[in-house]
């Protein structure tokens, strides 16, 4: 398969005069950064403040996840030249990576217009070390994370320029195979190369990106794999989806709100599967009586915004009143137009983002973020991000 380089002039001369936005506020504060880029290139995931850790190591970072996401929701405001930009951005980041060439992406590469030669990741400079640092994190490559680029692609190759975004969504979907478990799709890899730790485990989430990918590029039996873990993870006499698959394949039966309203926008949403919603309003609901918004998990230590963005937008489908989660996401926008990653200053997940599942170390900020930012666009266009499946 040849490379082919989607260019930048080539991007421009696509785009129109003034993109026609079906929803207002967030899209357009989307639309309007990604326009700055001023071709292919990818959105800053946080706006920082501060020099603290986690201001110092995400000042440049772009995560794919972030901008897949903001790409759809930009595709479903009406703005594809806009999703485009970000879109070559990665095809360019998945061809020109200084090392892999197996059709995987980095979890991170660095904000900003795109650049000749292999596309950098983020980093930051150390006094104390004198040197050049990066993260073993954003270096690596998530199974979930490769897939939202896929349906990014996917969205993409039907407004223009679809042969070379296929072409992408099918060299990821390669890699992503090498991921295969016995019960669906293990995690990915994290650290740098030429030799990364592989992750293990198998995520509930990730198989749900997978599947609905697999699906809409016609790989069937690829996708029924990952929808049958999906499918095996329900809990039917709590009527939730458990998180995944510990590095042992024992049951993680801890609760996550993505893990469980994802399948609901699915195109292989089964019925059964309903009663998720009722859980995560019951569970991570915040608070308890009336909610306004929604945890990653249940110890409710704040609302994390992205959820509750998802959660809107699955109430939404599913014929349940969402205004009072909509106007927590106006409440919580920020000056520049993003919406916060959460309530509090800090907010925990139970999540690990490395090899020790023990060790929950995934924290969000309150830090303007791109990601409740796009799901709030899906969410008040009531559009799912997860396409229909290829006959």
């Amino acid at each position: 398969m040849s490379r082919v380089l989607i260019s930048r002039r080539a991007v421009l001369s696509a785009m129109p005069a003034a993109a026609v936005l079906a929803a207002p506020g967030w899209a357009q504060t989307l639309s309007a950064r990604v326009a700055a880029l001023g071709g292919p290139g990818l959105l800053r995931s946080y706006d920082v403040a501060g020099t603290g850790d986690f201001d110092r190591t995400q000042a440049n970072c772009a995560y794919v996840y972030d901008n897949a996401v903001a790409g759809l929701a930009l595709l479903a405001a009406g703005d594809p030249a806009g999703a485009r930009r970000i879109g070559a951005a990665l095809v360019q980041a998945q061809q020109t990576d200084r090392f892999w060439h197996d059709g995987r992406l980095r979890n991170a590469y660095r904000a900003g217009p795109a650049e000749p030669g292999p596309y950098k990741l983020p980093g930051w400079w150390d006094d104390a070390a004198g040197r050049w640092m990066e993260d073993g994190y954003q270096a690596g490559t998530a199974t979930g994370v490769v897939a939202w680029a896929m349906l990014l692609w996917i969205g993409l190759s039907e407004h223009g320029d679809g042969e070379v975004f296929r072409a992408a969504a099918q060299r990821a979907a390669a890699w992503i195979q090498t991921q295969r478990a016995p019960r669906g799709y293990a995690g990915g890899v994290i650290g740098f190369e030429p030799s990364p730790q592989r992750l293990a485990w198998v995520s509930t989430e990730h198989n749900i990106d997978v599947a609905a990918a697999f699906a809409a590029l016609g790989r069937l039996e690829a996708a029924a794999h990952a929808r049958d873990f999906v499918a095996g993870m329900w809990q039917a006499g709590q009527g939730r989806f458990a998180i995944g698959l510990r590095p042992d394949g024992s049951l993680n039966d801890d609760s996550a709100v993505d893990a469980n309203l994802w399948p609901l926008l699915t195109a292989f949403a089964r019925p059964a599967w309903r009663p998720a919603l009722t859980w995560v309003l019951a569970r991570h609901a915040l608070p308890v009586d009336a909610p306004v918004g929604v945890d990653f998990n249940t110890d409710r230590d704040g609302i994390w915004l992205e959820g509750t963005a998802i959660t809107a937008l699955a109430c939404k489908r599913l014929g349940v009143d969402a205004s009072r989660l909509m106007a927590t996401l106006r409440a919580q926008t920020s000056p520049g137009g993003l919406i916060y990653a959460c309530s509090t200053p800090t907010l925990t997940t139970g999540l690990s983002t490395g090899l020790d599942t023990t060790a929950p170390d995934l924290l969000y900020f309150r830090r303007p973020h791109i990601a409740p930012t796009a799901w709030a666009v899906l969410a008040a266009l009531t559009a799912t991000p997860f396409p229909r499946a290829r006959e």
